[in-house]
């Protein structure tokens, strides 16, 4: 067996040198290497910002969407969307493990269900059919498998919560584990996306952590989609508008916060142009956490620079320590949280 680099450097066809993710092409042979797991894929939950983009140029034609699909994988050996450059996650079945995995690798076994928490992007994949489309949730159930490296992370799927629904929710775990780790009691957060995936988790424990003293915004681009939140109490004001238009959403947040505009504002908009809405919304000496990959970094520091506006911002990495069990344990703790996401994205 063929001994791998833990980071799968072994796999990359083009351009020599590079890591998984970035790389334009790799090698999705399914023969493993002697630190490589071999998965049967059942499902793949297609990034947000991707799955749009892939659903906008098919015309909603769910044909077209396997056909694009299809045609990424047999291009880069992997699901990296090319214009959006994000993947998504899957779970499946392992089906081999390679001898010299390591840490807590040791303690799988063939047979045991797992969802990948590394991107789609620099995973290995080959799709031999895709069996459903569900447009409504981004997840495509196909034929197929995976590779995961020694590198990557993973979760086994918990037994008290359906797989749909693990999958909906630890696709988007960086982000409410992120919020738990930024917000702070007495804080003014502003969620753009708020009605969506990965905001409503956001608007929870943002919620859950800037306590009686603090300000929780919602800010949203349909009466009902928000909602949702508002029937679970997840927010303080409630804001519907377009979040690509910078100024109206500065002058929406700046009105219910009496100028004093925000001190985190966490991004979640899973379309192009929201960068702005987001800098302009911010305090001096704010944070901006940057979750969707739809965002520009280019656009992002630029546009900062160009409004002078000197604030914090964040890369939104979809991993942070234990962001698994956080995002989880919304499901367990709040029967709210886990009815409606059962509805919405299972």
């Amino acid at each position: 067996m063929k001994k791998g680099n833990r980071f799968g450097t072994h796999r990359v066809i083009e351009p020599v040198g590079v890591l998984p993710q970035p790389a334009k092409k790799i090698d999705n042979t399914m023969e493993i290497y002697d630190n490589e797991i071999l998965i049967d894929v059942q499902t793949l939950n297609v990034d947000s910002a991707s799955f749009t983009q892939i659903h906008d140029q098919a015309n909603g034609d769910v044909e077209e969407i396997k056909k694009i699909m299809k045609g990424i994988v047999a291009d880069a050996g992997k699901h990296k969307n090319p214009v959006t450059g994000s993947g998504g996650m899957l779970i499946g079945t392992i089906k081999e493990i390679g001898p010299n995995v390591t840490g807590d690798k040791k303690n799988l076994k063939v047979g045991d269900k797992i969802a990948t928490l590394v991107s789609l992007s620099l995973t290995p994949l080959v799709i031999e059919e895709i069996l459903d489309v569900r447009t409504n949730i981004d997840q495509v159930d196909i034929k197929g498998q995976a590779i995961l490296f020694d590198s990557g992370i993973y979760s086994v799927l918990p037994t008290d919560i359906p797989e749909n629904l693990a999958l909906s929710v630890l696709d988007v775990a960086g982000a409410p584990a992120q919020a738990a780790k930024l917000c702070q009691a007495g804080q003014t957060v502003l969620v753009l996306g708020g009605a969506g995936k990965s905001g409503l988790l956001c608007l929870y424990e943002a919620k859950r952590r800037v306590g009686a003293s603090g300000k929780v915004i919602c800010f949203a681009h349909s009466e009902k989609k928000t909602q949702y939140a508002k029937d679970l109490n997840l927010a303080d004001v409630y804001l519907i508008g377009d979040a690509s238009n910078a100024v109206e959403v500065y002058e929406k947040v700046s009105e219910v916060t009496n100028g004093e505009l925000c001190d985190l504002v966490i991004t979640c908009v899973s379309r192009e142009n929201c960068e702005m809405g987001s800098i302009l919304a911010c305090k001096d000496d704010g944070t901006v956490y940057f979750f969707s990959m739809a965002t520009s970094f280019t656009k992002a520091a630029l546009g900062a620079e160009g409004v002078g506006k000197d604030v914090n911002m964040i890369i939104g990495n979809g991993y942070t320590k234990n962001h698994s069990m956080i995002a989880l344990q919304i499901m367990r703790e709040s029967e709210g949280m886990r009815n409606l996401y059962t509805n919405l994205y299972a």
